[in-house]
């Protein structure tokens, strides 16, 4: 199978390319930015001739590919933050880029890179098959964008009902090259452990359900190897965690100090208590994580801090 990957600098992009490079099946052509930074990347995880490697501006609709995955975007709160406003037109820029390209590529699959952020910013409760979408309309402010260009893409990919467009819904997600510098919870408590510190965090409550990324690969397997269709899953491991016992459980496993307070920090896309999803709407592609969310989190920290 021929897979173009766009945003292919991004940590989850590469995540996925490495799962797909290590099965060896595939034919993979990376697009991005900074093409030279997805070379050496190539290179220093030891596969410098396992993909071509292009410019975002050299995607044409000569190319030939079965299926694209899109990953372009800023999922770091502290990207969404830098980008403002732009967010709309960078969403819409590559998303109608690969629109096109399937309208003269009608047998070419489209995987598209969403967000829970789509369900608005209410989350009293999960997520689940009959939730609707809720957006202060008289009183949109700067964490609702990111959610609502996720939104118009995805509007835009259910008009398209005679494509093979899937949109991932991703609400949390963790691995071993996450970022140490990010603005991420898990990128808190890893920065933490590493350099010692006592993490600060609220004392609101919060329960996320973090997908690893061989349980990640193994939804887009199903996706790519499945029937043609249009439609838009939720990620999910095989059971959510609670923050004070995530907190807990990275004390005794893996040293944690940390100190519960009344304010930590300000969160992109703003509060969510139960930002995760009952929809398991990916079973029906055949789609089943192996993974819990401290299962995953724990061989992902695990390699993380045994390289130190």
């Amino acid at each position: 199978m021929r897979i173009a990957i766009l945003g292919a600098t991004s940590q989850i992009a590469r995540d996925y390319t490495r799962a797909l490079l290590l099965q060896g099946a595939y034919d993979l052509t990376l697009f991005g930015r900074r093409p030279e930074a997805i070379s050496q990347w190539l290179r220093s995880a030891g596969h410098p001739t396992g993909a071509v490697v292009h410019a975002l501006d050299d995607f044409s609709n000569t190319q030939k590919f079965d299926a694209i995955v899109n990953f372009i975007g800023a999922g770091d709160p502290g990207a969404l933050i830098a980008m403002g406003v732009s967010i709309f037109d960078v969403t819409y820029q590559f998303d109608k880029m690969v629109l096109d390209y399937l309208k003269i590529h009608k047998k070419c699959r489209y995987v598209f890179l969403s967000s829970g952020a789509v369900y608005g910013s209410e989350f009293a409760f999960p997520v689940r098959d009959d939730s609707r979408s809720s957006i202060a309309i008289n009183a949109i402010n700067a964490q609702d964008w990111y959610g609502v260009s996720k939104l118009h893409a995805e509007c835009r990919h259910r008009a398209m009902s005679d494509y093979s467009i899937t949109d991932i819904r991703v609400f949390s997600y963790f691995s071993r090259s996450q970022k140490s510098d990010g603005k991420f919870f898990m990128s808190n408590v890893i920065r933490a452990i590493q350099e010692n510190l006592v993490l600060r965090v609220s004392r609101d409550p919060m329960v996320r359900d973090y997908i690893c990324p061989m349980d990640f690969a193994r939804l887009l397997e199903n996706v790519l190897g499945g029937p043609f269709g249009n439609m838009a899953l939720d990620c999910y491991s095989r059971e959510p965690v609670s923050k004070d016992v995530l907190l807990e459980f990275m004390r005794q496993n893996f040293g944690l100090r940390y100190e519960v307070v009344d304010v930590a920090g300000i969160n992109a896309t703003g509060s969510k208590m139960n930002y995760y999803s009952l929809n398991r709407r990916a079973s029906n592609i055949g789609f089943q994580p192996i993974y819990s969310s401290l299962e995953g989190i724990e061989v992902e920290a695990a390699a993380i801090l045994s390289a130190i």
